[in-house]
């Protein structure tokens, strides 16, 4: 018999906790799992499900000046926050329950405390009560990013934006990875006056330049006044309560609101980690091995507190994988190839594969493009303009990377990334028929490259 209270103790219960917890239970371990503000953790409370409301919300305003023009009888309508935002914690509450409900029902014993590892087997929590477990899983995910410069502290988080008692009528937007241009997008489709400033010399880093710079320009043509190459210096109380932000470029503005959208790190500090033999990385990550576990061999960790691909699906499968390996006897690698995500930025970005910069580092590529205006916005003359890309090895045809950019390509990128995962080739993707009209269509009509190596 087990000298251990548990199988398995998990620390977090975000996503990939909860998910790991649910099925090691499910499997007949004895689990217990520790959270310490509430389920759901940052996707479901703080992060994609509430941003991704409040981009439906958002679409509304601009789209009653579209409805005009197609003939519609419309007034100008004004966006009632006070309305939205209890409707908006109304189901995420209802979500919560879900998680609870759900990890609870294969006999998971919750505890709503903070907890801290004491040894390799011992876990402690912030309620006075200690539990051990043959194994630990971390699962703390990751925490907004707040320079240290004067007068930081004013400014608020993608934590709290959620909770504003009103929407601000100016706000400096301060980043420009996704977060950052997904409440720029945001909060101008809401009817705020948004302003952006990003440090480097163009938004989101890391994707494909061709489509960063074409957002960047959807982005100012919105109306989103996006600086690049500037940063705040330092942030002041003005005497009726609003916050001016001095630049770098000692540019000035007077905002009601500043949300610091600069990153996110790992949440590994004050859990007793490095006490105990964990490798912590530059970043704070949790270093872990293939099979997510650390240098402590009772202790895993996964998702965003690890730092490999912090996106909510990969840590739900790096949990998963985790019980494979742990508790069903099948060592199980988590897949991290061929990850599709999106940006929701209006028009949203969707993106599996390589970049076309990655790729040309790689191999000699072609690269196909097509950028119109589709067929909803030339209609009433709106300049705004969709591009899909499809960049494809010369060598063995494969579709390494596809990238687009237009309303719904977060759902256009879930399908080709079934395609682009199984190693599709271009002469694939043209063998489909294309469906028409659509704009998703494009996708299997562009013959020619734009470019190639």
């Amino acid at each position: 018999m087990s000298t251990f209270d548990y199988d398995l103790f998990v620390i977090g219960g975000g996503s990939g906790g909860v998910r790991a917890g649910r099925v090691a239970a499910e499997s007949g371990a004895r689990v217990a799992l520790a959270e310490e503000f509430r389920m759901g953790g940052t996707c479901v409370i703080r992060g994609c499900v509430p941003k991704k409301l409040m981009v439906f919300a958002s679409k509304f305003g601009p789209a009653t000046g579209e409805a005009r023009d197609w003939g519609w009888d419309m007034g100008d309508g004004t966006f009632d926050w006070s309305k939205f935002r209890p409707n908006l914690h109304a189901e995420l509450s209802r979500l919560e329950n879900i998680y609870r409900t759900n990890l609870a029902r294969p006999g998971t014993d919750i505890y709503d405390a903070r907890a801290t590892l004491t040894d390799a087997h011992t876990v402690a929590l912030s309620n006075g009560q200690s539990y051990t477990a043959k194994h630990i899983l971390v699962a703390t995910g990751g925490r907004p990013f707040i320079p240290d410069l004067p007068g930081a502290e004013m400014g608020i988080t993608s934590n709290e934006v959620f909770n504003l008692d009103r929407l601000p009528k100016k706000i400096l937007i301060v980043g420009g990875g996704y977060i950052a241009c997904e409440f720029a997008c945001i909060l101008n489709g809401l009817g705020a006056h948004v302003t952006q400033w990003h440090r480097g010399p163009q938004v989101l880093r890391g994707f494909d330049d061709e489509v960063r710079g074409h957002i960047a320009e959807l982005m100012l043509a919105q109306g989103i006044d996006l600086r690049v190459g500037v940063s705040p210096r330092a942030l002041e109380r003005c005497d009726d309560g609003r916050i001016r932000v001095i630049g770098s470029d000692d540019h000035k503005v007077v905002v009601d609101e500043v949300l610091w959208a600069t990153g996110r790190k790992p949440n590994s500090d004050g859990l007793g980690l490095e006490d105990l033999g964990v490798e912590i990385g530059e970043r704070g990550e949790v270093v872990v091995d293939d099979y997510s576990q650390t240098a402590v061999p009772s202790i895993y960790a996964i998702g965003d507190v690890t730092d490999r691909i912090n996106l909510t699906p990969v840590a739900i499968r790096e949990g998963a994988a985790f019980v494979e390996t742990v508790f069903k006897g099948n060592p199980t690698k988590p897949d991290h190839e061929m990850v599709a995500s999106a940006v929701f930025t209006q028009p949203e970005y969707g993106t599996v594969g390589l970049t076309e910069e990655d790729a040309r580092a790689q191999e000699p590529i072609d690269v196909y493009t097509a950028t119109f205006r589709p067929m909803q916005k030339s209609f009433i003359d709106r300049q705004e303009k969709a591009l899909f890309k499809l960049v494809v090895s010369q060598v063995s045809q494969r579709v390494l990377g596809c990238h687009i950019v237009a309303d719904g390509a977060g759902e256009m990128i879930q399908l080709a990334a079934v395609a682009v995962k199984m190693g599709a080739t271009k002469a694939d993707f043209d063998a489909a028929v294309a469906v028409h009209p659509t704009m998703a269509e494009e996708i299997v009509l562009m013959k020619s490259p734009t470019r190639s190596d």
